[in-house]
């Protein structure tokens, strides 16, 4: 019950939600998160953390950086929810906002090795 708890308790913020549907298309850093929701890399760490304790997102570290992304393991075992998230994401006017910005920033290629430069 207590990991069910932790999983409602991760999504029950907007920003979570915002981090959430960006990683759903990719893994991402938190400077790419930072620069596409326009708040702070501190701010980004500690919901990412949220996220990442309750099970929802995992991490890998690539040279300096460090990407996140959506658990396959939470998806396999949250299959329901995550369609439920999937189709909301898919309809609310911010997340489909914030999932344009994302696309820019690829295109624009504004990664971490570019915004380092």
């Amino acid at each position: 019950m207590n990991r069910l708890v932790e999983i409602f308790k991760a999504l029950g913020d907007e920003n979570r939600i915002r981090i959430l549907n960006l990683l759903r298309k990719g893994e991402l850093c938190v400077c790419e998160i930072e620069v596409i929701l326009g708040i702070t890399q501190s701010n980004v760490s500690r919901h990412l953390n949220k996220l990442k304790n309750a099970g929802i997102i995992t991490y890998e570290k690539k040279s300096q950086w460090v990407y996140y992304k959506v658990d396959d393991k939470f998806i396999q075992q949250n299959s329901l929810l995550y369609d439920f998230l999937n189709h909301q994401m898919n309809i609310n006017n911010q997340c489909i906002k914030d999932t344009e910005k994302l696309k820019e920033c690829k295109d624009g290629n504004t990664a971490c090795e570019q915004l380092d430069e």
